[in-house]
């Protein structure tokens, strides 16, 4: 078995740091000592965070056969644990949590904020010991707040100019704003983006931006900016598309898309990890999840099928809505399924960025040539 020179830095309140990685393999065998991983780090263990020392424990304890796999260890210690860093944890023998979060005592405001955004969005009790010892605030959750104050902005700037912020889509030159969706001006291609900065009025936005901030900003504090952001706008692009393929006629509005695939992942997230979820009222909280959801869809439907305010084009779609929740349930599963583990290594990621790739093509393709095969008579532009 390789040796392993001690050659670590130990700061007060951060984790181990190797000077170099090459003398902990000097062999170039892509193994290291467990023997010799745990003398080390019981050399260091005042220096170490409590929960990081046991995770670190827990991944000597669980190889049997010695060794460790470098690669693995240093993916630790850059906080980017890999596959087989999970199944060590979890295939492990050594009981790992003596002491729950939950049991602390003594803690600042922020740090039960942390923990509580621990338990609110990971169903693992490493995971979030893990969580709550690496979360820096840096950076904060910068995505989801950046998005609901310009949709926000957006909002106020629009009612100013036609006068009406409750039912605004019901305006005659609500359609004439150029970020929203309109059929007949599918080929400007960011409307398919852009159209989560309009809202059909202040009941529309209000839900958005309440769950967006309950749900986007907690999952964004956990998973980061990168992954939030591609659910959320995988989600509001899909919306989009769904509405050019399904309900061809209609215009698009709101941010539903993007909120309906990250509320619809969290909850799928809970339903398959129910046991290990530690949310408080998590039932019932599901529950007004729902009914809040289902409120919001039975507006747009309705708000879809009512007389139109500028016919003969009718009010927006709904079936954003269902893009959304179809991304969700597919790619957004796959990322809070799998909290600081590569999303490349996932077979089932691969899987659902083939069938939204295929979908997103097949849509395009659609909107090129379906309008004109069908002979489709699309409302003038606005």
């Amino acid at each position: 078995m390789p040796v392993i020179p001690v050659l670590w830095e130990a700061e007060a309140g951060e984790s181990l740091k190797p000077r170099s990685s090459r003398p902990f393999d000097p062999g170039n065998t892509g193994y290291i000592s467990t023997g010799k991983f745990r003398s080390l780090l019981e050399s260091h263990s005042s220096k170490l965070d409590p929960h990081k020392r046991e995770v670190l424990l827990a991944l000597a304890d669980s190889h049997a056969d010695g060794q460790i796999c470098y690669h693995d260890f240093i993916s630790l210690m850059s906080n980017k644990r890999s596959n087989s860093f999970r199944q060590a944890i979890l295939q492990g023998n050594r009981r790992l949590s003596s002491k729950a979060l939950l049991e602390e005592k003594g803690l600042s405001l922020s740090q039960r904020l942390i923990r509580h955004v621990a338990y609110e969005t990971l169903p693992r009790e490493i995971d979030r010991k893990w969580y709550y010892d690496s979360y820096t605030c840096c950076p904060p959750p910068w995505f989801m707040i950046t998005v609901t104050l310009l949709e926000v902005a957006f909002f106020l700037y629009n009612g100013v100019s036609l006068g009406q912020f409750v039912l605004q889509v019901t305006h005659p030159r609500y359609l004439k704003n150029s970020l929203v969706y309109h059929p007949q001006l599918r080929a400007q291609a960011w409307r398919y983006l852009t159209y989560i900065f309009m809202h059909a009025g202040i009941e529309h936005l209000g839900l958005n931006v309440v769950l967006q901030l309950l749900v986007g900003v907690p999952l964004e504090m956990v998973h980061g900016a990168t992954r939030i952001g591609l659910v959320y706008v995988a989600g509001v692009v899909a919306g989009s598309l769904a509405v050019s393929v399904a309900d061809m006629t209609a215009p698009v509005v709101g941010s539903s898309g993007g909120v309906y695939a990250l509320v619809s992942a969290h909850l799928a997230n809970i339903v398959m990890n129910w046991s290990g979820m530690k949310c408080q009222f998590k039932l019932l909280r599901m529950a007004v999840a729902l009914i809040c959801m289902s409120m919001e869809f039975g507006r747009a439907v309705w708000l879809r099928f009512h007389p139109s305010a500028y016919p003969p084009c009718p009010h927006p779609s709904f079936m954003a809505h269902l893009g959304g929740v179809a991304v969700g349930i597919t790619l957004g599963v796959v990322v809070l399924r799998n909290y600081e583990q590569r999303l490349q290594d996932q077979s089932l990621w691969w899987i659902f960025v083939t069938m939204y790739t295929v979908f997103v093509l097949f849509a395009v393709f659609w909107n090129i040539f379906a309008y004109t095969l069908l002979d489709l008579k699309l409302p003038p532009p606005p």
